[in-house]
Protein backbone atom coordinates (compact mmCIF):
# COMPACT_ATOMS: atom_id res chain seq x y z
CA UNK A 1 0.00 0.00 0.00
CA UNK A 2 1.65 3.43 -0.77
CA UNK A 3 2.22 5.90 1.99
CA UNK A 4 -0.77 8.63 0.54
CA UNK A 5 -3.06 5.69 1.33
CA UNK A 6 -1.40 4.92 4.15
CA UNK A 7 -1.65 8.13 5.46
CA UNK A 8 -5.10 8.98 4.80
CA UNK A 9 -6.02 5.94 6.85
CA UNK A 10 -4.27 7.23 9.91
CA UNK A 11 -6.16 10.39 9.79
CA UNK A 12 -9.66 8.90 9.43
CA UNK A 13 -9.56 8.52 13.79
CA UNK A 14 -8.73 12.24 13.77
CA UNK A 15 -11.40 13.20 11.02
CA UNK A 16 -13.72 11.10 13.16
CA UNK A 17 -12.73 13.14 15.93
CA UNK A 18 -13.29 16.24 14.36
CA UNK A 19 -16.44 16.10 11.96
CA UNK A 20 -18.04 14.99 15.50
CA UNK A 21 -17.30 16.97 17.88
CA UNK A 22 -17.12 20.05 15.75
CA UNK A 23 -19.72 19.12 12.87
CA UNK A 24 -22.01 17.55 15.06
CA UNK A 25 -21.18 19.04 17.89
CA UNK A 26 -20.75 15.55 20.12
CA UNK A 27 -19.16 15.43 23.11
CA UNK A 28 -15.53 14.58 23.35
CA UNK A 29 -17.01 11.75 26.01
CA UNK A 30 -18.78 9.80 23.21
CA UNK A 31 -16.66 11.28 20.11
CA UNK A 32 -13.32 9.73 21.02
CA UNK A 33 -13.87 6.06 22.19
CA UNK A 34 -15.50 6.00 18.45
CA UNK A 35 -12.41 7.89 17.22
CA UNK A 36 -10.43 4.94 18.94
CA UNK A 37 -12.48 2.12 17.39
CA UNK A 38 -11.56 3.83 13.90
CA UNK A 39 -8.22 3.84 14.80
CA UNK A 40 -8.51 0.38 15.86
CA UNK A 41 -10.26 -1.13 13.36
CA UNK A 42 -7.70 0.35 11.05
CA UNK A 43 -4.71 -0.71 12.70
CA UNK A 44 -6.56 -4.27 12.38
CA UNK A 45 -6.98 -4.21 8.88
CA UNK A 46 -4.67 -2.07 6.93
CA UNK A 47 -1.87 -2.14 9.38
CA UNK A 48 -2.50 -5.66 9.77
CA UNK A 49 -1.46 -6.09 13.53
CA UNK A 50 -3.23 -9.05 16.25
CA UNK A 51 -6.34 -7.91 17.89
CA UNK A 52 -4.73 -8.63 21.04
CA UNK A 53 -1.56 -6.30 20.41
CA UNK A 54 -3.92 -3.57 19.73
CA UNK A 55 -6.23 -5.01 22.89
CA UNK A 56 -2.67 -4.46 24.78
CA UNK A 57 -1.93 -1.13 23.35
CA UNK A 58 -5.01 0.64 24.26
CA UNK A 59 -4.98 -1.07 27.88
CA UNK A 60 -1.66 0.55 28.11
CA UNK A 61 -3.20 3.72 26.99
CA UNK A 62 -5.86 3.06 30.05
CA UNK A 63 -2.59 3.28 32.31
CA UNK A 64 -0.91 5.92 30.87
CA UNK A 65 -4.55 8.06 31.31
CA UNK A 66 -4.75 7.08 35.04
CA UNK A 67 -1.53 9.54 35.29
CA UNK A 68 -3.36 12.55 33.71
CA UNK A 69 -6.60 11.61 35.18
CA UNK A 70 -4.91 11.87 38.80
CA UNK A 71 -3.55 15.30 37.55
CA UNK A 72 -6.94 16.21 36.62
CA UNK A 73 -8.69 15.08 39.90
CA UNK A 74 -5.96 16.93 42.06
CA UNK A 75 -6.72 20.04 39.99
CA UNK A 76 -10.92 20.23 39.75
CA UNK A 77 -10.18 19.04 44.24
CA UNK A 78 -7.90 22.54 45.15
CA UNK A 79 -10.51 24.55 43.18
CA UNK A 80 -13.76 22.80 44.54
CA UNK A 81 -12.34 22.68 48.06
CA UNK A 82 -11.55 26.78 47.88
CA UNK A 83 -14.88 27.06 46.67
CA UNK A 84 -16.77 25.23 49.25
CA UNK A 85 -13.93 27.10 51.92
CA UNK A 86 -15.09 30.55 51.14
CA UNK A 87 -11.43 31.00 50.19
CA UNK A 88 -11.90 31.63 46.26
CA UNK A 89 -15.24 33.91 47.26
CA UNK A 90 -12.66 35.66 49.11
CA UNK A 91 -9.86 36.28 46.31
CA UNK A 92 -12.67 37.44 44.12
CA UNK A 93 -13.33 39.99 46.36
CA UNK A 94 -9.84 41.39 47.16
CA UNK A 95 -9.44 41.33 43.22
CA UNK A 96 -12.84 43.58 42.68
CA UNK A 97 -11.21 46.76 45.17
CA UNK A 98 -8.15 47.24 42.87
CA UNK A 99 -8.89 49.31 40.30
CA UNK A 100 -11.91 51.28 38.50
CA UNK A 101 -10.15 51.14 35.44
CA UNK A 102 -11.40 48.11 33.35
CA UNK A 103 -8.64 48.03 31.17
CA UNK A 104 -6.45 47.27 34.41
CA UNK A 105 -9.10 45.18 36.01
CA UNK A 106 -8.69 43.32 32.30
CA UNK A 107 -5.21 42.55 32.83
CA UNK A 108 -4.84 41.73 36.05
CA UNK A 109 -7.72 39.28 35.90
CA UNK A 110 -7.60 37.87 32.86
CA UNK A 111 -4.34 38.15 32.00
CA UNK A 112 -2.50 37.23 35.18
CA UNK A 113 -4.86 35.59 37.18
CA UNK A 114 -5.85 33.83 34.76
CA UNK A 115 -2.22 32.64 33.95
CA UNK A 116 -1.93 31.64 37.71
CA UNK A 117 -4.87 29.63 38.04
CA UNK A 118 -3.63 27.75 34.48
CA UNK A 119 -0.58 27.21 35.79
CA UNK A 120 -2.43 25.49 39.00
CA UNK A 121 -5.38 23.98 37.55
CA UNK A 122 -5.44 23.90 33.74
CA UNK A 123 -7.87 22.06 31.71
CA UNK A 124 -10.18 24.91 30.92
CA UNK A 125 -10.35 25.93 34.51
CA UNK A 126 -8.73 29.73 34.00
CA UNK A 127 -11.21 31.40 31.62
CA UNK A 128 -14.59 29.24 33.56
CA UNK A 129 -13.01 31.18 36.97
CA UNK A 130 -11.96 34.47 35.43
CA UNK A 131 -14.96 35.04 33.12
CA UNK A 132 -17.41 35.37 36.03
CA UNK A 133 -14.98 37.38 38.03
CA UNK A 134 -14.70 39.60 35.08
CA UNK A 135 -18.61 40.14 35.13
CA UNK A 136 -19.12 41.15 38.45
CA UNK A 137 -16.74 43.67 37.62
CA UNK A 138 -19.08 45.37 35.22
CA UNK A 139 -17.74 43.88 31.86
CA UNK A 140 -20.15 42.62 28.82
CA UNK A 141 -20.17 38.97 28.52
CA UNK A 142 -18.84 38.82 25.33
CA UNK A 143 -16.40 41.01 26.03
CA UNK A 144 -15.22 39.04 29.39
CA UNK A 145 -15.19 35.87 27.59
CA UNK A 146 -13.40 36.29 24.71
CA UNK A 147 -10.68 38.23 26.84
CA UNK A 148 -10.00 35.24 29.12
CA UNK A 149 -10.03 32.58 26.24
CA UNK A 150 -7.50 34.70 24.32
CA UNK A 151 -5.20 35.35 27.56
CA UNK A 152 -5.54 31.41 28.41
CA UNK A 153 -2.77 30.70 25.92
CA UNK A 154 1.21 31.60 26.73
CA UNK A 155 0.57 30.07 30.34
CA UNK A 156 -1.35 26.58 28.66
CA UNK A 157 2.44 25.16 27.66
CA UNK A 158 3.11 24.97 31.46
CA UNK A 159 -0.57 24.98 32.86
CA UNK A 160 -1.45 22.15 35.00
CA UNK A 161 1.74 21.97 36.34
CA UNK A 162 3.87 21.20 32.96
CA UNK A 163 1.06 18.39 32.23
CA UNK A 164 1.38 19.30 28.11
CA UNK A 165 4.92 18.76 27.93
CA UNK A 166 5.37 16.63 30.62
CA UNK A 167 2.49 13.93 29.97
CA UNK A 168 1.68 15.34 26.45
CA UNK A 169 5.38 14.57 25.03
CA UNK A 170 6.08 12.10 27.56
CA UNK A 171 2.99 9.72 26.32
CA UNK A 172 3.79 10.64 22.46
CA UNK A 173 7.37 10.58 21.99
CA UNK A 174 9.06 9.05 25.28
CA UNK A 175 10.22 5.96 23.54
CA UNK A 176 12.10 8.11 20.84
CA UNK A 177 13.84 9.95 23.66
CA UNK A 178 14.57 6.97 26.11
CA UNK A 179 16.72 5.90 22.16
CA UNK A 180 18.84 9.55 22.12
CA UNK A 181 18.84 8.82 26.54
CA UNK A 182 20.94 5.41 25.38
CA UNK A 183 22.82 7.28 22.59
CA UNK A 184 23.62 9.45 24.94
CA UNK A 185 22.24 12.53 23.05
CA UNK A 186 20.21 13.72 26.26
CA UNK A 187 20.47 12.95 29.77
CA UNK A 188 17.05 12.32 30.92
CA UNK A 189 13.65 12.28 30.18
CA UNK A 190 13.63 15.48 32.35
CA UNK A 191 16.43 17.02 30.64
CA UNK A 192 14.06 16.81 26.93
CA UNK A 193 11.49 18.10 28.82
CA UNK A 194 13.34 21.06 30.26
CA UNK A 195 14.75 21.68 26.79
CA UNK A 196 11.40 21.94 25.23
CA UNK A 197 10.06 24.08 28.04
CA UNK A 198 12.84 26.61 27.38
CA UNK A 199 12.13 26.41 23.80
CA UNK A 200 8.54 27.37 24.10
CA UNK A 201 9.49 30.55 26.33
CA UNK A 202 10.80 31.46 23.58
CA UNK A 203 7.89 31.61 21.26
CA UNK A 204 5.33 32.24 24.15
CA UNK A 205 7.52 35.83 25.51
CA UNK A 206 7.01 37.83 22.43
CA UNK A 207 2.95 37.29 22.79
CA UNK A 208 2.82 37.46 26.14
CA UNK A 209 3.73 41.19 25.37
CA UNK A 210 1.91 42.01 22.54
CA UNK A 211 -1.50 39.73 23.54
CA UNK A 212 -2.36 42.09 26.64
CA UNK A 213 -1.96 45.69 24.14
CA UNK A 214 -3.62 44.03 21.58
CA UNK A 215 -6.60 42.52 23.40
CA UNK A 216 -6.96 45.86 25.00
CA UNK A 217 -7.16 47.65 21.52
CA UNK A 218 -9.63 45.27 20.43
CA UNK A 219 -11.67 44.90 23.51
CA UNK A 220 -11.92 48.97 23.36
CA UNK A 221 -13.25 48.86 19.73
CA UNK A 222 -15.57 46.21 19.28
CA UNK A 223 -16.66 46.99 22.68
CA UNK A 224 -15.87 50.24 23.97
CA UNK A 225 -18.53 53.37 23.99
CA UNK A 226 -16.08 55.35 21.49
CA UNK A 227 -14.98 51.86 19.11
CA UNK A 228 -11.68 53.25 19.28
CA UNK A 229 -8.41 50.97 19.25
CA UNK A 230 -6.54 53.96 20.99
CA UNK A 231 -8.60 53.78 24.16
CA UNK A 232 -7.03 50.02 24.86
CA UNK A 233 -3.87 51.45 23.55
CA UNK A 234 -3.33 53.98 25.71
CA UNK A 235 -3.13 51.66 28.46
CA UNK A 236 0.32 50.25 27.21
CA UNK A 237 2.36 50.74 29.78
CA UNK A 238 0.77 49.04 32.17
CA UNK A 239 0.37 45.89 29.61
CA UNK A 240 4.15 45.94 29.41
CA UNK A 241 4.45 46.40 33.11
CA UNK A 242 2.51 42.83 33.68
CA UNK A 243 4.10 41.41 31.00
CA UNK A 244 7.24 42.19 32.66
CA UNK A 245 6.09 41.07 36.20
CA UNK A 246 4.97 37.17 34.64
CA UNK A 247 7.94 36.88 32.55
CA UNK A 248 10.66 37.24 34.28
CA UNK A 249 9.84 34.58 37.74
CA UNK A 250 8.23 32.39 34.03
CA UNK A 251 11.29 32.17 32.10
CA UNK A 252 13.82 31.98 35.41
CA UNK A 253 11.85 29.13 36.25
CA UNK A 254 11.29 27.94 32.93
CA UNK A 255 14.81 27.48 32.31
CA UNK A 256 16.47 26.61 35.79
CA UNK A 257 13.75 24.72 37.01
CA UNK A 258 11.76 22.65 34.27
CA UNK A 259 8.27 23.28 33.05
CA UNK A 260 6.15 22.39 35.61
CA UNK A 261 6.00 25.92 38.03
CA UNK A 262 6.52 28.87 35.28
CA UNK A 263 3.16 29.60 34.85
CA UNK A 264 1.56 28.65 38.36
CA UNK A 265 4.95 30.79 39.98
CA UNK A 266 4.94 33.39 36.91
CA UNK A 267 1.46 34.45 37.67
CA UNK A 268 1.65 34.20 41.29
CA UNK A 269 4.31 36.59 41.42
CA UNK A 270 3.11 38.73 38.64
CA UNK A 271 -0.19 39.37 40.03
CA UNK A 272 1.17 40.55 43.62
CA UNK A 273 3.33 42.82 41.92
CA UNK A 274 0.76 44.47 39.45
CA UNK A 275 -1.85 44.39 42.25
CA UNK A 276 0.38 46.37 44.45
CA UNK A 277 1.25 48.63 41.07
CA UNK A 278 -2.26 49.62 40.33
CA UNK A 279 -3.24 50.45 43.83
CA UNK A 280 -0.09 52.71 43.87
CA UNK A 281 -1.16 54.22 39.81
CA UNK A 282 1.96 52.48 38.68
CA UNK A 283 1.99 52.93 34.85
CA UNK A 284 -1.83 53.26 35.09
CA UNK A 285 -3.77 55.77 32.85
CA UNK A 286 -4.70 59.17 34.53
CA UNK A 287 -8.48 59.06 33.14
CA UNK A 288 -10.42 55.92 34.38
CA UNK A 289 -12.37 54.17 31.14
CA UNK A 290 -15.10 51.62 31.78
CA UNK A 291 -17.33 50.34 28.91
CA UNK A 292 -20.29 52.72 29.81
CA UNK A 293 -24.17 52.65 31.33
CA UNK A 294 -25.31 48.89 30.35
CA UNK A 295 -28.35 50.08 29.00
CA UNK A 296 -26.31 51.49 25.60
CA UNK A 297 -24.83 48.14 25.12
CA UNK A 298 -25.70 46.18 21.87
CA UNK A 299 -27.75 43.00 22.08
CA UNK A 300 -25.26 40.55 21.15
CA UNK A 301 -22.85 41.79 23.94
CA UNK A 302 -24.97 39.90 26.49
CA UNK A 303 -27.10 37.47 24.50
CA UNK A 304 -30.80 36.48 25.10
CA UNK A 305 -29.95 34.24 28.39
CA UNK A 306 -29.66 37.04 31.76
CA UNK A 307 -25.88 36.02 33.72
CA UNK A 308 -27.53 34.68 36.84
CA UNK A 309 -24.09 34.47 38.64
CA UNK A 310 -22.58 36.29 41.63
CA UNK A 311 -22.11 39.92 41.11
CA UNK A 312 -21.03 40.64 44.62
CA UNK A 313 -18.49 38.86 46.81
CA UNK A 314 -17.38 39.10 50.50
CA UNK A 315 -14.23 37.78 52.56
CA UNK A 316 -14.69 34.60 54.38
CA UNK A 317 -10.99 35.32 56.00
CA UNK A 318 -7.81 37.13 54.88
CA UNK A 319 -6.22 37.46 51.54
CA UNK A 320 -3.26 35.37 53.29
CA UNK A 321 -5.07 32.77 54.32
CA UNK A 322 -7.59 31.58 50.85
CA UNK A 323 -4.12 32.57 48.82
CA UNK A 324 -2.08 30.31 50.83
CA UNK A 325 -3.06 26.87 49.30
CA UNK A 326 -1.56 28.27 46.36
CA UNK A 327 1.39 29.24 47.87
CA UNK A 328 1.72 25.84 49.38
CA UNK A 329 1.02 24.20 45.58
CA UNK A 330 4.22 26.58 44.44
CA UNK A 331 6.45 26.02 47.24
CA UNK A 332 6.34 22.47 47.64
CA UNK A 333 6.45 21.62 43.53
CA UNK A 334 9.87 23.93 43.88
CA UNK A 335 10.77 21.46 46.62
CA UNK A 336 10.06 18.27 44.88
CA UNK A 337 11.17 19.09 41.05
CA UNK A 338 15.09 21.04 41.82
CA UNK A 339 17.46 17.93 41.38
CA UNK A 340 19.85 19.15 43.78
CA UNK A 341 17.25 18.39 46.52
CA UNK A 342 16.78 14.94 48.12
CA UNK A 343 12.69 15.04 47.89
CA UNK A 344 12.54 14.20 44.01
CA UNK A 345 14.54 11.16 43.84
CA UNK A 346 12.46 9.93 46.80
CA UNK A 347 9.30 10.42 44.94
CA UNK A 348 10.50 9.09 41.82
CA UNK A 349 11.66 5.90 43.50
CA UNK A 350 8.37 5.16 45.52
CA UNK A 351 5.11 4.49 45.25
CA UNK A 352 5.72 3.28 41.64
CA UNK A 353 3.31 1.19 39.56
CA UNK A 354 4.45 -0.95 37.12
CA UNK A 355 2.77 -2.86 34.44
CA UNK A 356 5.39 -4.32 32.50
CA UNK A 357 4.76 -6.74 29.42
CA UNK A 358 1.09 -6.23 28.93
CA UNK A 359 -0.83 -8.90 27.78
CA UNK A 360 2.15 -10.92 27.09
CA UNK A 361 3.85 -8.25 24.54
CA UNK A 362 7.75 -8.13 25.66
CA UNK A 363 10.53 -6.95 24.09
CA UNK A 364 11.94 -9.21 20.88
CA UNK A 365 15.82 -8.94 21.75
CA UNK A 366 16.58 -9.42 17.89
CA UNK A 367 14.36 -5.96 17.08
CA UNK A 368 16.70 -4.13 19.36
CA UNK A 369 14.20 -5.09 22.27
CA UNK A 370 10.77 -3.53 20.23
CA UNK A 371 7.71 -4.74 20.94
CA UNK A 372 7.37 -4.63 24.40
CA UNK A 373 4.13 -3.49 25.93
CA UNK A 374 4.36 -1.61 29.27
CA UNK A 375 3.73 1.15 31.51
CA UNK A 376 4.69 2.98 34.64
CA UNK A 377 2.41 5.12 37.18
CA UNK A 378 4.87 7.25 39.59
CA UNK A 379 1.82 7.69 42.08
CA UNK A 380 3.90 10.08 44.37
CA UNK A 381 5.92 12.11 41.91
CA UNK A 382 2.51 12.78 40.20
CA UNK A 383 1.19 16.63 41.06
CA UNK A 384 -2.18 15.59 41.67
CA UNK A 385 -0.97 13.41 44.56
CA UNK A 386 1.81 16.07 45.87
CA UNK A 387 1.13 19.05 46.70
CA UNK A 388 -2.79 18.91 44.73
CA UNK A 389 -4.78 16.45 46.83
CA UNK A 390 -2.11 16.81 49.97
CA UNK A 391 -2.53 20.63 50.02
CA UNK A 392 -6.30 19.95 49.15
CA UNK A 393 -6.39 18.33 52.82
CA UNK A 394 -4.15 20.76 54.10
CA UNK A 395 -7.00 23.45 53.09
CA UNK A 396 -9.46 21.21 55.07
CA UNK A 397 -7.76 21.99 57.91
CA UNK A 398 -6.43 26.09 57.42
CA UNK A 399 -9.73 26.80 56.45
CA UNK A 400 -11.29 25.46 59.48
CA UNK A 401 -14.20 23.75 56.43
CA UNK A 402 -17.01 22.28 57.90
CA UNK A 403 -16.99 18.01 57.10
CA UNK A 404 -20.00 18.67 55.08
CA UNK A 405 -18.52 20.96 53.21
CA UNK A 406 -15.32 19.42 52.14
CA UNK A 407 -17.12 15.91 51.42
CA UNK A 408 -19.20 18.01 48.64
CA UNK A 409 -15.88 19.71 47.49
CA UNK A 410 -14.68 16.19 46.99
CA UNK A 411 -18.06 14.68 45.63
CA UNK A 412 -18.52 17.40 42.97
CA UNK A 413 -14.75 16.52 41.97
CA UNK A 414 -15.77 12.64 41.56
CA UNK A 415 -19.18 13.40 39.29
CA UNK A 416 -17.22 15.58 37.12
CA UNK A 417 -14.22 13.22 36.37
CA UNK A 418 -16.96 10.99 34.25
CA UNK A 419 -16.53 13.27 31.02
CA UNK A 420 -12.72 13.78 31.76
CA UNK A 421 -12.36 9.90 32.28
CA UNK A 422 -13.85 8.53 29.20
CA UNK A 423 -12.42 10.69 26.39
CA UNK A 424 -9.05 10.92 27.67
CA UNK A 425 -8.61 7.07 28.11
CA UNK A 426 -9.53 6.94 25.13
CA UNK A 427 -7.60 9.29 23.57
CA UNK A 428 -4.43 7.60 25.35
CA UNK A 429 -5.28 4.37 23.64
CA UNK A 430 -5.64 5.93 20.76
CA UNK A 431 -2.38 7.49 20.84
CA UNK A 432 -1.05 4.11 22.07
CA UNK A 433 -1.93 2.25 18.96
CA UNK A 434 -0.88 5.05 17.14
CA UNK A 435 2.58 4.63 18.49
CA UNK A 436 2.61 1.06 18.58
CA UNK A 437 1.64 0.85 14.45
CA UNK A 438 4.88 0.58 13.40
CA UNK A 439 5.81 -2.84 15.07
CA UNK A 440 3.64 -6.27 14.21
CA UNK A 441 4.23 -8.95 16.61
CA UNK A 442 2.59 -11.08 13.79
CA UNK A 443 5.64 -10.44 11.75
CA UNK A 444 8.47 -10.05 13.81
CA UNK A 445 10.12 -13.54 12.79
CA UNK A 446 9.99 -12.34 9.30
CA UNK A 447 11.23 -9.35 10.12
CA UNK A 448 14.18 -11.28 11.91
CA UNK A 449 14.64 -13.61 9.03
CA UNK A 450 14.82 -10.27 6.21
CA UNK A 451 11.76 -11.62 4.26
CA UNK A 452 9.45 -8.90 5.65
CA UNK A 453 9.10 -5.40 6.86
CA UNK A 454 7.12 -3.60 9.49
CA UNK A 455 5.00 -0.96 7.99
CA UNK A 456 5.53 2.97 8.95
CA UNK A 457 3.95 3.85 11.90
CA UNK A 458 0.49 6.17 11.71
CA UNK A 459 2.11 8.72 12.60
CA UNK A 460 5.70 8.60 10.39
CA UNK A 461 3.05 7.54 7.43
CA UNK A 462 1.15 10.84 7.95
CA UNK A 463 4.42 12.90 8.17
CA UNK A 464 6.31 11.33 5.01
CA UNK A 465 2.98 12.40 2.95
CA UNK A 466 2.77 15.84 4.98
CA UNK A 467 6.53 16.23 4.24
CA UNK A 468 6.16 15.90 0.23
CA UNK A 469 3.27 18.41 0.23
CA UNK A 470 4.30 21.07 2.38
CA UNK A 471 8.48 20.85 2.21
CA UNK A 472 9.77 24.48 4.07
CA UNK A 473 6.88 25.71 4.96
CA UNK A 474 6.58 23.22 7.52
CA UNK A 475 8.08 25.82 10.74
CA UNK A 476 5.01 27.90 9.94
CA UNK A 477 2.70 25.24 9.63
CA UNK A 478 3.64 23.78 12.61
CA UNK A 479 2.06 25.45 15.33
CA UNK A 480 -1.22 25.66 13.43
CA UNK A 481 -1.36 21.91 13.96
CA UNK A 482 -1.21 21.63 17.45
CA UNK A 483 -4.00 24.35 17.66
CA UNK A 484 -5.81 21.65 15.96
CA UNK A 485 -5.32 19.39 18.09
CA UNK A 486 -6.36 21.39 20.87
CA UNK A 487 -9.56 22.48 19.02
CA UNK A 488 -10.79 19.15 18.35
CA UNK A 489 -9.87 17.57 21.76
CA UNK A 490 -10.12 20.77 24.10
CA UNK A 491 -6.49 19.90 25.49
CA UNK A 492 -3.10 21.00 25.23
CA UNK A 493 -2.26 17.78 27.04
CA UNK A 494 -4.12 15.67 24.17
CA UNK A 495 -2.95 17.90 20.99
CA UNK A 496 0.49 17.05 22.08
CA UNK A 497 -0.13 12.95 22.53
CA UNK A 498 -1.83 12.80 19.40
CA UNK A 499 0.32 14.73 17.07
CA UNK A 500 3.91 14.88 19.10
CA UNK A 501 5.34 11.39 17.33
CA UNK A 502 4.05 13.44 13.94
CA UNK A 503 5.47 16.80 14.37
CA UNK A 504 8.73 14.48 15.45
CA UNK A 505 8.72 12.18 12.67
CA UNK A 506 7.54 15.24 10.16
CA UNK A 507 10.60 17.22 11.39
CA UNK A 508 13.07 14.33 10.22
CA UNK A 509 11.64 14.15 7.33
CA UNK A 510 12.51 17.52 6.50
CA UNK A 511 16.07 17.39 8.10
CA UNK A 512 14.38 20.64 10.72
CA UNK A 513 14.95 20.83 14.10
CA UNK A 514 13.00 18.48 16.19
CA UNK A 515 13.56 20.57 19.30
CA UNK A 516 11.91 23.40 17.61
CA UNK A 517 9.03 22.22 15.82
CA UNK A 518 8.03 20.13 18.62
CA UNK A 519 8.25 23.50 20.49
CA UNK A 520 5.69 24.82 17.66
CA UNK A 521 3.45 22.00 18.54
CA UNK A 522 3.80 22.69 22.61
CA UNK A 523 3.42 26.78 21.64
CA UNK A 524 -0.01 25.47 18.86
CA UNK A 525 -1.23 23.19 21.59
CA UNK A 526 -1.71 26.55 24.04
CA UNK A 527 -3.19 29.05 21.52
CA UNK A 528 -5.52 26.47 20.33
CA UNK A 529 -7.00 27.03 23.67
CA UNK A 530 -9.04 30.41 22.38
CA UNK A 531 -11.27 28.34 19.85
CA UNK A 532 -11.36 24.69 21.52
CA UNK A 533 -15.33 24.20 21.59
CA UNK A 534 -14.70 22.89 25.10
CA UNK A 535 -13.04 26.38 26.58
CA UNK A 536 -15.96 28.08 24.65
CA UNK A 537 -18.74 26.51 25.71
CA UNK A 538 -17.28 26.51 29.34
CA UNK A 539 -17.30 30.26 29.35
CA UNK A 540 -20.57 30.43 27.78
CA UNK A 541 -22.08 28.28 30.33
CA UNK A 542 -20.63 30.64 33.60
CA UNK A 543 -21.31 34.01 31.87
CA UNK A 544 -25.15 33.38 30.14
CA UNK A 545 -23.90 33.50 26.63
CA UNK A 546 -25.56 29.83 25.56
CA UNK A 547 -25.46 28.95 21.90
CA UNK A 548 -23.64 31.96 21.72
CA UNK A 549 -20.12 29.97 20.84
CA UNK A 550 -20.00 30.69 16.99
CA UNK A 551 -19.61 34.57 17.62
CA UNK A 552 -17.55 34.12 20.24
CA UNK A 553 -14.81 31.99 18.05
CA UNK A 554 -15.40 34.24 15.30
CA UNK A 555 -13.75 36.89 17.77
CA UNK A 556 -11.36 34.80 19.02
CA UNK A 557 -9.90 33.72 15.70
CA UNK A 558 -7.77 36.35 14.93
CA UNK A 559 -6.18 36.54 18.02
CA UNK A 560 -5.46 33.02 17.05
CA UNK A 561 -3.88 33.73 13.71
CA UNK A 562 -1.81 36.42 15.16
CA UNK A 563 -0.49 33.98 17.90
CA UNK A 564 0.76 31.37 14.63
CA UNK A 565 2.00 34.04 12.94
CA UNK A 566 4.36 34.95 15.45
CA UNK A 567 5.00 31.40 16.56
CA UNK A 568 5.84 30.50 12.49
CA UNK A 569 8.26 33.61 12.54
CA UNK A 570 10.17 32.79 15.54
CA UNK A 571 10.43 28.56 14.31
CA UNK A 572 12.36 30.03 11.08
CA UNK A 573 14.24 31.95 13.29
CA UNK A 574 15.65 29.22 15.47
CA UNK A 575 16.01 27.04 12.61
CA UNK A 576 17.59 29.70 10.85
CA UNK A 577 20.34 30.31 13.55
CA UNK A 578 21.09 26.46 14.00
CA UNK A 579 18.99 26.50 17.20
CA UNK A 580 18.68 22.97 19.04
CA UNK A 581 19.67 20.02 20.97
CA UNK A 582 17.89 17.30 18.30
Amino acid sequence: MSISLLAIVALIPILVALVLMVGLRMGAMKAMPLSWLACAVGAVVVWGLPVDYVAALSIQGVISAVGVLIIVFGALLILHTLQYSGGMETIQYGMQSVSKDMRIQAIIVGYMFGAFIEGAAGFGTPAALAAPLLLSLGFPPMAAAVLCLVFNSFPVTFGAVGTPIIVGFGASIKSVVEAMISAGQVQSLDAFFKIIGETVTIMHTPMAFILPIFMLGFITRFFGPSRSWSDGFAAWKFCVFAAVAFTIPYLILAWLVGPEIPSLVGGLVGLGIIVAGAQKGFCVPKDVWTFGEPSKWEKDWTGDIAFAGKTEFKPHMSQFMAWLPYILIGLILVLTRVDVLPLKAWLNANGVLSFNNILGFGPVEALGKKGAVSESLKLLYLPGTVPFILVALLTILLHKMPGGKAVQAWKETTVKMKAATISLCASVALVKIFQGSGFNPALADQVIAGTAEFLPSMPLAMATATAGMLGSVWPAVASYVGGLGAFITGSNTVSDMLFGMFQWDIAGQLKLSRTVIIAAQGAGGAMGNMICIHNIVAVCTVVGLLNREGDIMRRTFWPFVLYGIVVGIIAYILIGMGYGTF
